[in-house]
């Protein structure tokens, strides 16, 4: 694994030496705050409930992933490193794996800026610490799922513009994609599907602080798909 934490740390660097790390901090912990305190009212609902704090998370990650991971390989083919990238003696898996952990490690960082957020909440009312810790659990499961997504879609795009809009626009999707079958009124094998789907779905549980082994099978499976299919296209260039 040496070659992983090599790869990834170098990433990290990068990625904090740009103020793309900071601005995507600081725009999550104002967003949650805003969200938590401003949109949903908190004060004002005189509810001690933090679910709607945590449940807009899906929606959340489906901008703040694509910020962090759309520089991770269209990057490197608009300076023309791409090709000398795939030379070093680095298999495909532990190039994308060093990637996504950079990318992962930062968006888990901007994460953990917003504890003050809920913690300031539950001056306000009495919150169970172990039901915190499983809504935090769980937006680290969705930020995993939607940083293999970002990495993918970088590892197909040519610059990073394109990386951000389609990573952005396909975790908007599958995080709404149940709502727009309700709404469409779809039934039977088609709800089911897009029920089964979508990242918004399998998140209401978690951002309850409820861990459902279906839900942990669900992102941790998407997340390993999305790394394999980013293996397998990095791969394919390597020998086209």
């Amino acid at each position: 694994m040496k070659p992983v934490h090599a790869l990834a740390r170098k990433e990290f660097r990068a990625a904090w030496n740009s103020p793309v790390a900071y601005a995507i901090s600081v725009a999550f912990l104002v967003f949650s705050a805003a969200w938590l305190y401003f949109v949903r009212g908190f004060y004002a609902a005189g509810l001690a409930d933090l679910r709607p704090y945590f449940g807009i998370m899906p929606v959340a990650f489906a901008v703040l992933a694509p910020a962090a991971t759309m520089r991770s390989w269209a990057e490197e083919r608009r300076l023309g490193t791409y090709e000398l990238l795939l030379t070093m003696p680095f298999t495909e898996a532990e190039l994308v794996l060093g990637k996504f952990l950079a990318a992962y490690a930062t968006i888990a960082i901007a994460l953990a800026l917003t504890l003050p957020v809920p913690l300031l909440a539950s001056l306000l009312g009495s919150f169970d610490p172990g039901v915190l810790a499983g809504q935090y659990l769980g937006a680290l499961l969705v930020a995993g799922a939607s940083t293999a997504v970002g990495i993918w879609v970088s590892s197909l795009a040519k610059n990073q513009a394109s990386a951000f809009v389609g990573a952005a626009l396909l975790l908007i999707g599958l995080s709404l994609v149940d709502r727009l079958a309700a709404f469409f009124r779809f039934s039977g094998p088609a709800a089911a599907i897009a029920n089964w789907v979508s990242t918004g779905r399998h998140f209401e549980s978690l951002s309850r602080g409820v861990l459902d082994g279906r839900d942990f099978a669900y992102y941790l499976s998407a997340g390993a798909a999305f790394l394999y299919l980013t293996a397998w296209n990095v791969r394919r260039r390597k020998w086209s």
